[in-house]
């Protein structure tokens, strides 16, 4: 197995720079992985995908407002920042921008939505930097919501970012597979007999880095939080005994309890960390069906797909995506795998 296994060309103009509207009009390819067929539906068409008695699980968590520009204290150079994880109240792992000023000791000035917000390096080590702010802030509306890199210019509400099921805003990106959801569409779900929990993965920026050393099994993942509650614990636990199907909402949802049920030996209460990769070959525990987007090329999360539905088949179902226009990547089209 080698990364350059997992590469693809994308026109540039498949990126998708604008969601649709409503959310579930987006387009839906459907994977059956035992008749190895491709099907072509709408996001809205899941209440008749799915089978009554599934239950779905979502990943609830929310973007935070993590992006902050400011400058140094000393000479007014400017600065960015995007917020990752919290270590304490006040100090915080983030991506720096330029890398090169995040020298330990150096003063910044971030401007905050609640007005200056100080801050001093603390700690470099590679491509870690901590940051120690001069006084308390809320993630949740401190900055700007960030979008990916590869998405340009958008100037629409930054709610459309978020899931309409989101809680707290603890991830730097969107569990983007959730964003197809509309309120509506969960009620339809829920008529026609499609059950739902949720679990939380904090998503960090590493998740979405394309890898590239040659063996994907080389590549290290940033390590993300998890949280399965008792309540969501005992839905799955019920479900599997019942010999119903568990549908993941993304691939962080995958990654949470896949994990939990390696850890664990199977899905309980749990909060901890996970640094899981899932590349073909790896046994899947826990998830039968997967609703997910189209990936990057050589990325984790192409490659766990490709563990979930087979190599050959998804490269085979992306070749044809590209071919009918399918629009990728956070704000594009989704797929549904089932058995």
């Amino acid at each position: 197995m080698r990364t350059a296994d997992f590469d693809f060309e994308l026109p540039h103009e498949l990126i998708a720079q604008q969601p649709v509207e409503p959310r579930d009009a987006a387009r839906l390819m459907v994977l059956r992985r035992a008749a190895r067929s491709i099907e072509h539906c709408l996001v809205s068409d899941l209440p008749g995908l799915l089978t009554p008695g599934d239950l779905m699980v979502v990943n609830d968590t929310r973007v935070m407002a993590a992006r902050l520009f400011g400058r140094r204290v000393d000479t007014g150079g400017s600065a960015e920042v995007l917020l990752v994880r919290p270590i304490t109240d006040r100090r915080w792992e983030v991506l720096f921008r330029p890398a090169r000023q995040a020298i330990t000791g150096r003063q910044f000035v971030f401007d905050a939505n609640d007005g200056p917000l100080p801050a001093t390096v603390v700690r470099r080590e590679e491509r870690v930097v901590e940051l120690e702010f001069g006084r308390d802030f809320d993630p949740a509306t401190a900055g700007q919501v960030p979008l990916p890199p590869y998405i340009k210019g958008y100037t629409g509400d930054p709610e459309r970012y978020q899931t309409v099921y989101s809680l707290e805003a603890r991830s730097a990106a969107a569990p983007t597979a959730g964003l197809h959801f509309t309120r509506d569409l969960l009620e339809r779900l829920e008529r026609a007999g499609i059950e739902r929990t949720a679990v939380t993965l904090e998503v960090g920026p590493g998740t979405f880095q394309p890898v590239t050393v040659d063996d994907p099994r080389e590549h290290e993942l940033h390590a993300e939080h998890v949280t399965v509650s008792a309540e969501a614990a005992r839905a799955i636990q019920k479900a599997k005994a019942d010999g119903r199907r568990l549908a993941a909402v993304g691939t962080t949802v995958v990654r949470t309890l896949e994990h939990v049920a390696r850890e664990q030996g199977r899905v309980t209460p749990y909060a901890g960390w996970t640094s899981l990769k899932i590349l073909p070959g790896d046994a899947f525990r826990v998830v039968d069906v997967l609703l997910t987007n189209f990936h990057l090329p050589k990325s984790t999360l192409l490659m766990l797909v490709c563990a979930f539905a087979g190599t050959d088949f998804v490269l085979e179902a992306y070749r044809e995506a590209i071919a009918r226009g399918y629009r990728f990547y956070s704000f594009g089209d989704a797929m549904l795998i089932l058995p």
